[in-house]
């Protein structure tokens, strides 16, 4: 398989794990839409894109908010003509014991992790339908199958993800769209709590890792989908 020509839309690419797949994409020869709510990083990114030779539009966007999602495919369609990969990578985790929780960082992280990824895949479903091909790789955590102090809320979003996915994944399989959850454990990126993996930085994944899996899955055979993938360090006491 070669995913050289494709367009690809990666949410959450202004650092970390998604800009990581965007420069990865884009090496591979895709077209990359690199969408984050900070201008100048993803402009950063779009940069990095075009020194490697690649073509990379950014955009501005809370896949939060129906009207921003709308836009992005919009723009990504009238610029270059179809949609053929979708990276669901933003994401947020505010992490407290439940008594201590605010409601407001519960909520953004249902707003971001669950609701974020619905409007993305549903605004990019038609197009893919249409042209009968498609990969959705949505970007979950071990947390959405294992339970942490501290993790209630993103652990929950985590999780409906997974449920998500499995559905729309039985849901767009005749219309040859794969759907592929990866679920990595602590990844060494700014992104949670650093206390948990800053000692351990030098032996679990990097974001480039990641970045590699996500790859590997777009380069199967066509008629082959491997619907979720767990990722953890190889050896957990380096």
């Amino acid at each position: 398989m070669d995913i050289g020509g494709k367009i690809a839309i990666v949410t959450g690419a202004g650092r970390g794990i998604g800009k990581a797949t965007a420069l990865a994409l884009a090496e591979h020869g895709a077209t990359v839409v690199v969408s984050a709510r900070t201008q100048s990083e993803i402009d950063t990114v779009a940069r990095e894109i075009e020194k490697l030779g690649g073509k990379a539009l950014s955009a501005v966007v809370n896949v939060s908010q129906e009207s921003d999602v709308k836009r992005l495919v919009s723009k990504t369609i009238e610029k270059f003509g179809a949609i053929d990969i979708l990276v669901n990578n933003a994401g947020i985790g505010s992490f407290a014991n439940v008594t201590n929780m605010r409601t407001e960082d519960f909520d953004a992280m249902w707003a971001v992790n669950v609701r974020g990824v619905f409007l993305c895949t549903r605004a990019v479903l038609p197009h893919m339908t249409e042209q009968r091909s498609g990969d959705i790789i949505n970007i979950s955590s071990l947390a959405g199958r294992n339970a942490f102090v501290g993790g209630a809320g993103y652990c929950a979003t985590k999780w409906a993800l997974i449920g998500f996915a499995r559905c729309l994944m039985l849901e767009v399989r005749e219309q040859n769209i794969r759907v592929i959850t990866l679920c990595p454990g602590s990844v060494d990126t700014t992104f949670g709590p650093r206390d948990l993996h800053l000692k351990d930085a030098a032996r679990i994944p990097k974001a480039e890792d990641i970045a590699q899996v996500v790859v590997d899955t777009l380069l199967m055979p066509r008629n082959v989908m491997v619907s979720e993938i767990d990722i953890r360090p190889t050896n957990p006491k380096g």
